[in-house]
């Protein structure tokens, strides 16, 4: 049975099931569909809301430990310059789409567009890491190298929504972030009377910096990416990215081992709630987003990487230039965090439709990453 749960989360079988849901419904009876999202659903609460805002800060919270736990002695990105080669492919990766995006957009495109440059900028962990399982096998260095990348440009990718996607209609009210700081210092001062269980954290800090980041105007979702760093966590990291150690009863590993399955699952409810596009949405926007994903990763990573190889800055053994060729194809798998982005950045139901159907044509990259790793006679590594 827990064999079968593990095959479940690995292959994002909920994420894809809701999605599938999704459009289904959203195309069938769109009027039910979209009365479902926004209609009461607990209360006066809807089920976009309880989605978006509830569930993704915990989807944001376990981004937030592997970030953390990168840093620390012993993981990937420790020392610095270890972290240096796959920060700098990770900045192409942010880049590189973000230009092409603004120059499609500035000749095929309009004004009114430009907000939808941050969409093709994140990737997506999940569907990435299971497109390169299949292209270099599971135990290939490249596996590691990529979801550096996806979890980077997954950081990138918070800042960005609360940078530059407030909501328009609701002016940003600075003050509030005050909340958002005392409840750091609440996570700071449990950290130092050595609180152990994490569920204050979560609680205490986590409410304050919710309620702080609502009230401002800024996306709620992003409250534990605040807190997660100071959650009490063993002195030596001696895993890699989103490899769990039984050993290990600090906080931040508590957290994630206890909150991940819920979030794979939760998955389910994340496609529903923001992949209901309706097929007849496709519009400029569309293609904007899933060239800008499938062409601006590529170059950005392949570039970035490759200078940072000749400064000095080393690809890890294994990784050479085609498979760096190949891991900037995989990282154009924008889908979940792009479809949130998309969810922000635009207020026009049509444009965020169809920015949405972008985002997911980028699942493209992974048909595309096959072809590629069997035209360059990449090696797997079962």
């Amino acid at each position: 049975m827990k064999k079968r749960i593990n095959l479940l989360r690995e292959f994002s079988i909920p994420l894809f099931t809701g999605v599938a849901a999704a459009l289904i419904w959203a195309n069938y009876a769109p009027e039910s569909y979209h009365h479902f999202l926004h209609g009461p659903f607990i209360g006066n609460l809807t089920f976009h809301f309880l989605t978006n805002d509830i569930f993704m800060v915990f989807f944001f919270g376990i981004a937030a430990v592997e970030i953390t736990q990168s840093f620390l002695p012993g993981g990937d990105l420790n020392p610095v310059k270890k972290a240096v080669n796959p920060l700098m492919a990770t900045a192409g990766g942010v880049i590189g789409p973000a230009i092409v995006y603004l120059t499609l957009n500035h000749f095929i495109g309009s004004e009114e567009l430009l907000r939808g440059w941050g969409v093709p900028t994140a990737t997506d962990i999940a569907f990435a890491w299971l497109a390169a399982s299949v292209v270099f096998g599971r135990k290939h260095p490249a596996i590691s190298f990529l979801l550096l990348l996806a979890v980077a440009d997954d950081g990138i990718g918070l800042a960005i929504i609360a940078v530059f996607y407030p909501d328009p209609n609701l002016p940003v009210e600075p003050l509030w972030l005050i909340l958002t700081a005392g409840g750091m210092l609440v996570a700071y001062a449990l950290r130092r009377l050595r609180v152990r269980s994490y569920w204050p954290y979560v609680l205490l800090g986590g409410g304050l910096t919710w309620g702080g980041l609502f009230n401002a105007h800024l996306h709620p979702a992003l409250a534990l990416v605040f807190i997660i760093p100071f959650l009490p966590h063993a002195k030596m990291e001696k895993m890699h990215l989103f490899e769990e150690s039984l050993a290990d009863h600090s906080a931040i590993a508590r957290f994630e081992h206890e909150w991940k399955i819920i979030v794979d699952f939760g998955l389910f409810m994340f496609g529903i709630a923001n992949a209901g596009v309706e097929f007849s949405s496709a519009g400029t926007v569309t293609w904007l987003v899933a060239a800008a994903l499938i062409i601006g990763k590529t170059a950005g990573i392949f570039t970035m990487g490759f200078i940072a190889e000749k400064l000095g800055y080393h690809l890890p053994n294994k990784v050479r230039k085609k498979e760096l060729f190949v891991i900037g194809i995989i990282s154009g798998i924008g889908f979940t965090v792009a479809l949130f982005v998309a969810g922000e950045a635009f207020v026009d139901p049509a444009l965020k439709g169809a920015a949405k159907m972008g985002a997911m044509l980028s699942c493209l990259s992974a048909l595309a990453a096959f072809v590629a790793g069997k035209a360059l006679k990449i090696r797997k590594i079962p």
